[in-house]
């Protein structure tokens, strides 16, 4: 059975031959009772204390773990980010190499097809140097055929 403050200001003792000093046993009670009130009142309020500690400290508890989480997620989008950022180059690398062979392949097809140009330029040249070679003779022979009949004709005409 718990003792309060009022159990002991409402306790009464039988007064007996030689007892104690009546006045002197209720001062000390008296006494202990303020020293019971004082120390229930400051158990309480320290267990209401306690109470509002436990209370922070289970919220301070869930902001750490919601902390953890943020922090674990954070890292983890890092990751994907480092992750993603490394594929994206990697595909920039093989799409610029890509690009780069398909660029040489189509430089070398233009080579190709000027080196058969100029050879065909070449033949053309050949051609029409032969051409105009053939025209150049055949005119000389013309001029050679013309000065040959005027000089027949001048001797035809002398004779």
């Amino acid at each position: 059975m718990r003792i309060t403050p009022l159990d002991i200001q409402q306790k009464q003792f039988p007064i007996k031959f030689r007892g104690f000093d009546v006045e002197e046993v209720y001062a000390f009670l008296e006494v202990i009772r303020e020293e019971m009130e004082e120390l229930l009142r400051e158990n309480s309020s320290l267990k209401e204390k306690v109470h509002t500690l436990e209370k922070h400290m289970k919220e301070y508890k869930n902001i750490e773990t919601t902390l953890r989480e943020t922090l674990v997620a954070a890292q983890q989008m890092v990751e994907d980010y480092k992750s993603n950022a490394q594929k994206e180059a990697d595909l920039t690398i093989k799409e610029a190499e890509l690009k780069a062979d398909s660029m040489i392949k189509e430089a070398q097809e233009k080579v190709v097809k000027i080196h058969e140009d100029i050879v065909d330029l070449k033949g053309i040249r050949r051609h029409f140097k032969e051409e105009i070679k053939r025209l150049l003779e055949n005119h000389l022979r013309m001029i050679e055929f013309d000065k040959e009949r005027e000089e027949e004709e001048t001797r035809t005409t002398q004779v």
